[in-house]
């Protein structure tokens, strides 16, 4: 029996593991990861006698809004960690039985698996010659899934009904906000371990249909995006595949979102495309507005931090990034943002110092003659334009914040392509 393989003691050993390395937030008990180990400890012997009688009883999860970057919101579910730590335990043990049955196209939260291979998939397509994209978003995806459709999905490979029973009662154990708790009779939340399984389990019965149909496609968890040579066939492709998902899924699309339109127009997992017949990937226009407001954020001229500890922060968000986009093939793109970001450093730099005496003396300790840095240092140009000028190029330039500390997204990114 399945529930038997889930209560083994390597498999929970290994989910509780993975739990308390992934941390994440409390559920509405709010127990902390911490605390998990102890929690278990005492009373596991009651918890294993309920999931194997099946009478145990998920709680609710706790509905956090993350804000999109596009504007509105992403509706998340916390469960309690204890919930969690079930779920990692279900999880491994029925991604082996699925994850062979799920399509080549399918990239997202699977083992050896990542969007950048999506992204690298769609590259190929384009230089094919299928230079129309069917990019086809679902309405709310997570919290529209069909919970009769999906578990008659599983039964057919599920044959534990105490495993079935326990993954329903996940299914509807009801979300809590503001205090009251709400029934779900549809979704999926995400926030938990299982829920990206099971998204991939009933999206890939799309999967299979389009595999029939022969079309090419790249799938990452929602987002699909099928590549065609003509838009009199991306608009036919639009049509049938939209009657597919919303009919025989019971899902909905979202018509607003999805379109036909050129690759190199759209976006996918924050990449596009350039429009040369031997396309290069790139970051689409969005990414890069985004980092442009977290930048502007961390190396705003009020915000009343250290240079150092500015640095820092812009060390630890640069580098995540940067291990991301770097899969993109425009280096000078990363060329620009290093100069950009220096020229606001070059702002606070300068706003730091205050005082025209203060201004002076700083130049004229990096070399500056004094004439020049009377001059410099007393100037009523504003900020912006002093960043720009050949006076602070030359003395707060690459050097001076490589020795500051400040990491290089070009050098990252030339590092990363090697590696």
């Amino acid at each position: 029996m399945l529930m038997e393989r889930i209560l083994s003691r390597g498999n929970l050993l290994l989910a509780l593991k993975r739990v308390e390395s992934n941390k994440g937030s409390h559920g509405i008990d709010g127990m902390s990861v911490k605390f998990l180990r102890r929690h278990l400890y005492e009373n596991w012997e009651t918890l294993r006698s309920s999931l194997r009688e099946g009478t145990y009883q998920p709680s609710p999860v706790r509905r956090v809004e993350i804000p999109k970057p596009n504007g509105g919101v992403r509706l998340l579910g916390i469960p309690t960690v204890s919930d969690r730590f079930i779920q990692q335990a279900i999880t491994q043990v029925l991604v082996p039985i699925f994850d062979p049955m799920f399509s080549e196209q399918s990239y997202g939260f699977r083992p050896n698996k990542r969007g950048h291979d999506a992204v690298r998939k769609a590259k190929e397509y384009i230089k094919e010659g299928n230079r129309w994209v069917i990019d086809i978003d679902l309405e709310k995806f997570f919290d529209k899934v069909n919970h009769d459709k999906l578990m008659g999905i599983l039964v057919k490979q599920i044959k534990d009904r105490n495993l079935l029973k326990l993954i329903r009662k996940y299914l509807q154990a009801g979300v809590m906000i503001n205090g009251v708790v709400h029934d779900t009779e549809e979704g999926a939340p995400q926030g938990g371990p299982l829920s990206p399984l099971l998204s991939n389990i009933i999206l890939n019965e799309l999967d299979v249909e389009l595999e029939s149909r022969g079309h090419k496609f790249v799938r990452y968890a929602d987002d699909c995006n099928i590549y065609v040579k003509t838009k009199k066939a991306g608009a036919r492709v639009m049509s049938s595949v939209s009657e597919f998902i919303e009919k025989k899924l019971k899902l909905k699309v979202n018509k607003d979102k999805s379109a036909v339109d050129r690759p190199w127009k759209r976006k996918f997992l924050g990449f596009s495309f350039t429009i040369q017949r031997n396309p290069k990937i790139r970051i689409a226009n969005e990414s890069i507005e985004r980092l442009k407001t977290k930048v502007r954020a961390l190396t705003s001229r009020s915000k009343p931090i250290s240079m150092e500890q500015r640095i820092k922060e812009l060390n630890q968000y640069l580098t995540g990034w940067c291990g991301y986009y770097a899969l993109a093939d425009t280096p000078s793109k990363f060329k620009e943002f290093d100069e950009w970001i220096r020229r606001r450093l070059r702002v606070c730099e300068w706003k730091q110092w205050k005082l025209p005496k203060t201004k002076v003396r700083k130049l004229i300790g990096l070399g500056v003659p004094k004439q020049k840095a009377y001059e410099w240092g007393n100037s009523r140009k504003k900020y912006h334009r002093i960043s720009k000028s050949p006076i602070l190029h030359k003395t707060l330039n690459n050097a001076y914040w490589r020795d500051r500390g400040l990491k290089s997204l070009y050098q990252r990114y030339e590092y990363l392509r090697q590696t």
